[in-house]
């Protein structure tokens, strides 16, 4: 697959995760949503679901990555990228190592609770190295895709929210070290 067709490819998912994260605005969630596709396949989508449930453990990567291994009826996803509109914290992206997913992809970046640019659980060569028969090799890493898309959502949907989580440091729009 040629670079450009892999970013029209990630735009695309990523607009789908964008939309999924508005249903999940309407549902009363913030606004953190999940694609999980095998190349231009969706195999599932998720939304954050913690206040629904009333469970802290039902983020959208977590409630994608489970729907996608019920609905492929395995537990890997080596053929499989998921797209979701913040960097995924640390729990998911453990789920995400375990799960053997080849690639992640995200709109906006989490230097405070991010597993790649906080923690770099994604990144992490010696999970793989000292226990690969349960955390693969680490994905390939995209960030920043269609990030001020993703960010427009968050301002419409949780202006204060926003204001808060950006001023905190919680968010960014670029990698550390950025623009």
């Amino acid at each position: 697959m040629r670079d450009d067709l892999g970013e029209d490819l990630d735009h695309s998912m990523m607009r789908r995760c964008i939309a999924c994260a508005w249903e999940g605005v309407s549902a009363g969630e913030f606004p953190f949503a999940c694609v999980i596709a095998r190349g231009e396949e969706v195999v599932c989508t998720g939304a954050n679901r913690t206040k629904r449930d009333g469970d802290v453990t039902r983020h959208a990567e977590m409630v994608a990555i489970s729907e996608a291994q019920r609905r492929l009826g395995r537990g890997a996803l080596r053929d499989c990228t998921l797209y979701t509109t913040v960097e995924p914290c640390p729990m998911c992206s453990f789920a995400v190592r375990e799960t053997r997913m080849a690639r992640v992809v995200f709109g906006v970046y989490s230097p405070l609770m991010g597993g790649h640019s906080r923690w770099d659980v994604l990144a992490d060569q010696s999970l793989s190295g000292r226990m690969g028969e349960v955390f693969a090799a680490p994905p390939q890493v995209r960030g920043g895709v269609l990030v001020d898309e993703v960010a427009q959502v968050w301002r419409r949907a949780h202006p204060l929210a926003w204001g808060v989580i950006r001023w905190r440091g919680v968010f960014r729009l670029a990698p550390a070290g950025g623009a």
